[in-house]
């Protein structure tokens, strides 16, 4: 992204003559506690508010709305009816934006991102953004299948293309069609590795200090595949018996994860910790971080996890642009071999060392500092 002067253009005058925010249409389908949602709420908390401000059309049947911190910095939530509910929900697309006059309209759902833009250019919005953050993988069937439907339409209605990398916009929008990498940034100093806080972590929760710990952030669904950290486990307990695996995050599939793992005999070394506000300090406690994923667009689980030093393997189906350090693993999922080998070369307490500079285009502050001047600069073209 380049940067743009931020004071060199106008935002919203009020009738007192005072300056007003643009206000950015934020489309973010379902919030349920997933990586979209964080990295949008990450940019939100960062971004020049006194120049932009986020509404966020979330579904009505969204389960984890930060409405109180939305409302808190300025935002607005907007409940509507979810895709499944076409008409509805194109219904309900076009009244707001008839009735909000939005300049801008971000949509954050990938593929199915054609609905709200398609309403957004009926409806005469000037700035209409599509943004890429997955990709495909195997294991959905139904969910490829829509998907390979609906990708050929990803150039159509949007004016402006993002992604959060190089491999997730070349997937949606092909590799003729230009696209700004908006990368999934985080809070630096947050996630910083701290060995203070790491020995407070493993007391809360009574993890011994010879005990290696399996840690994975994400939402139970099949694409996350956390059952095959099950199957690594129950490999694994022969040869180092003092291993757990934690567990952070809730979804669909989390009963039939820990069912597996009661069944296999191992549930009494897999810990179950909910969704959670307090990630960056569990980084801390953790000894190693997988996500054996089927897809990926560029995870922010994976920014954050090296960020705190430890080290990541990953499945082969994620970008090789996720490896921050230079020291991550991508594995095959076929088989646990590679990974168990890989978790037995470790042991307790080891941290990855990198600079600064490593994470530098990662950097919230920064980003977010240039993404308020991509929207100023799309309100001045109107």
């Amino acid at each position: 992204m380049s940067m743009v002067d931020t004071q060199s253009h106008n935002t919203k005058t009020g009738v007192n003559g005072s300056q007003k925010p643009i206000r950015v249409a934020q489309i973010v389908g379902k919030m349920v506690g997933g990586g979209v949602e964080s990295v949008v709420m990450n940019y939100y908390r960062y971004i020049d508010r006194s120049k932009v401000q986020f509404d966020f059309l979330v579904d009505e049947d969204s389960t984890r709305v930060p409405e109180e911190e939305i409302t808190t910095l300025g935002g607005r939530v907007f409940r509507i009816p979810p895709y499944q509910h076409p008409i509805r929900y194109r219904r309900e697309l076009i009244r707001l934006m008839h009735e909000q006059q939005w300049p801008i309209v971000h949509s954050n759902i990938n593929t199915l991102s054609v609905f709200p833009l398609s309403a957004a250019k009926k409806m005469g919005v000037p700035a209409r953004i599509a943004h890429s953050h997955s990709t495909m993988g195997k294991g959905e069937f139904a969910k490829n299948a829509m998907k390979l439907v609906l990708r050929p339409f990803a150039n159509v209605y949007p004016t402006v293309r993002f992604a959060c990398g190089h491999y997730a916009g070349e997937w949606l929008f092909g590799k003729n069609h230009d696209f700004t990498v908006i990368p999934n940034a985080i809070e630096l100093d947050k996630f910083r590795f701290d060995s203070t806080v790491r020995q407070k972590v493993r007391e809360e929760f009574g993890i011994a200090d010879d005990t290696f710990l399996i840690g994975h952030v994400g939402r139970f669904m099949p694409q996350k595949n956390q059952v095959f950290l099950v199957d690594m486990l129950a490999d694994l307990l022969p040869s180092r018996p003092n291993t757990m695996l934690a567990f952070v995050g809730e979804g669909p599939d989390k009963a039939d994860v820990q069912q597996h793992a009661e069944e296999l005999g191992v549930v009494d070394h897999v810990m179950f910790l909910g969704q959670r506000s307090d990630v960056n300090r569990l980084y801390q406690a953790f000894d190693v971080f997988c996500l054996p994923s089927l897809y990926e667009g560029l995870c922010l689980v994976g920014v954050e996890a090296q960020r705190a030093g430890l080290p990541c393997l990953f499945s082969d189906a994620i970008t090789r642009e996720v490896d921050v350090t230079g020291t991550s693993k991508f594995m095959p999922i076929e088989s646990h071999e590679e990974w168990s080998s890989s978790i037995l070369a470790l042991e307790p307490g080891i941290r990855i060392g990198s600079s600064d500079k490593a994470f530098s285009d990662y950097d919230i502050s920064e980003n977010a500092r240039e993404l308020t001047s991509i929207y100023l600069k799309l309100f001045e073209k109107k």
